[in-house]
Formats: C-alpha cells, structure tokens, sequence
C-alpha cells in the first residue's frame, strides 16, 4: 500500500529507525523552509526542479533538486548525516558523486575539505557543477565510473540519475570509461598521505571495491562509508565496522 507516493512498509519501518528522529529534528533545525521539505519527503509531491536552502558549518547553501529522488538523498546526507564529517576531514573521496549533494555536504563541513569526485552520467555531472559552483577549486572531478578493473564499461542509469551502475540491468545504458578503484586510492594517498573520508556509493560494485582495497592503503583511510550491506568485516584487520541501514561505516581502529 501506498499514500502520496511514499509506501507503507517503508514508513512503518521508519517509524522504528532511531536515525529518522534525528533526521526530523535536523529537518526543523537545518532546512530554511522545514515544512515545504516535510512534505516533499513525506509525499513524493512538488514542482521541480526546486532550490532548497541547507543550514552548514560555514553558511546557509543553496541546493538545487530536479526529482523527489533527491529530496531523499540531501535528507539522507545533511539530515540523517549518513556519511558524517566535520572540519577536520580535509581530504575525502566520492566514489559515485550523483549531482554533487555528498560532495557539497563535505565541502561545507570546513573551508580547508578537497574532495575527489568520480561520476560518469553526463545528465548527473551537469547538476552536480551547478551544485558545486560556490567551491570551485576545492574539488577534482573525474567524469568516469570506478571498479575493480580499468577500461570501457557498460552503465545502466534510469531518469532521476539517482540509480546506476556498471552493468546494471536497467532500461538505458551508455558506455563509459572505468578508472580503477584501487589505483586511484592509492594516487590520493601518494598525493596527501591519508584519506579522511572515503564514501562508495556505485550500485553493483561497492563490495568488489572494498574488497580490493590494499592493506597498506587500507591504514591510510580513516574512516569509509558504503552503501551495502556486509554480513562480515572485509577489512577487520584494519577497521571496526558499523551496519546501520543500509549504510556501512568502516572506522579505522584506534580512532
């Protein structure tokens, strides 16, 4: 069953899930118009696109959403504070960028934040620029998708650009190129020593890419979120991991 867009089972769920009190009270505290956001979130309803403005650590931010998809992703981000960071994160990684909301949400946690942006869907790469217009200079992005192996691949995306992946079966598909996760982990480390935050949200290959991580390299990242569920630690020999949701969180032991 379904009211207003949102279904039942997904709101009964919610109801039993501490994180949503938190992001409720981060709506009211955070959203410069709570209300208009509220029923956006509640009811899958509204024009768009729309501009929605953010409270952050370094001023007010201004957001721009195109679907009711991605009301859902800055309420996961800066209200539920799925992949949370603060001002001394300087050097984060994005694996899977969208339309710049996870990037924005680290680049306004402090002013000194580099952020390495990796995004294949041109449509998502449009937005995610105009998202990001007030921190240029502060972000590098790659326009390529990340996996375990290098070269051309197939990338299956659906209209609101919020869900894709490499060889993902879905009704539209491009080719894109594919930078190798590890190689780039390990160019960032050689660059500034350690990585801060690095975030995987790729759909399809997020377990393959923590998999993949070296030892050494692994030492060197303090903390990971992965949207995928693990039912064992891939990287106990390094990190202590954490299973909320949907969401993995990797921290670095003895931090």
């Amino acid at each position: 069953m379904q009211i207003a867009g949102r279904d039942m089972s997904t709101i009964g769920k919610s109801v039993l899930d501490r994180r949503h009190y938190i992001a409720a009270r981060n709506m009211v505290r955070l959203y410069e118009h709570p209300v208009d956001m509220f029923r956006r979130y509640l009811t899958g309803t509204g024009t768009y696109p729309t501009t929605v403005r953010v409270k952050t650590p370094l001023s007010w931010l201004d957001l721009n959403l195109y679907t009711p998809h991605d009301v859902l992703t800055v309420n996961e981000i800066f209200c539920r504070d799925d992949y949370h960071a603060d001002a001394a994160d300087k050097v984060v990684v994005d694996f899977g960028s969208n339309i710049g909301i996870s990037a924005a949400y680290f680049l306004s946690r402090g002013p000194e934040t580099f952020t390495y942006l990796f995004e294949p869907l041109p449509a998502n790469i449009v937005k995610l620029k105009e998202n990001l217009k007030r921190f240029e200079g502060r972000y590098k992005l790659d326009e390529v998708a990340v996996g375990p192996e290098e070269g051309e691949v197939s990338f299956g995306w659906e209209e609101t650009g919020r869900y894709g992946g490499v060889n993902a079966e879905m009704a539209n598909t491009l080719t894109v190129m594919c930078r190798n996760s590890t190689k780039v982990l390990e160019d960032v480390i050689a660059e500034h020593g350690t990585i801060d935050v690095l975030k995987v949200d790729i759909e399809t290959l997020e377990e393959a890419v923590v998999d993949a991580i070296p030892l050494d390299s692994a030492r060197k990242i303090t903390k990971i979120y992965v949207e995928f569920t693990f039912t064992h630690n891939p990287l106990a020999a390094t990190h202590d991991l954490r299973q909320y949701g949907t969401i993995a969180q990797f921290t670095l032991k003895g931090q």
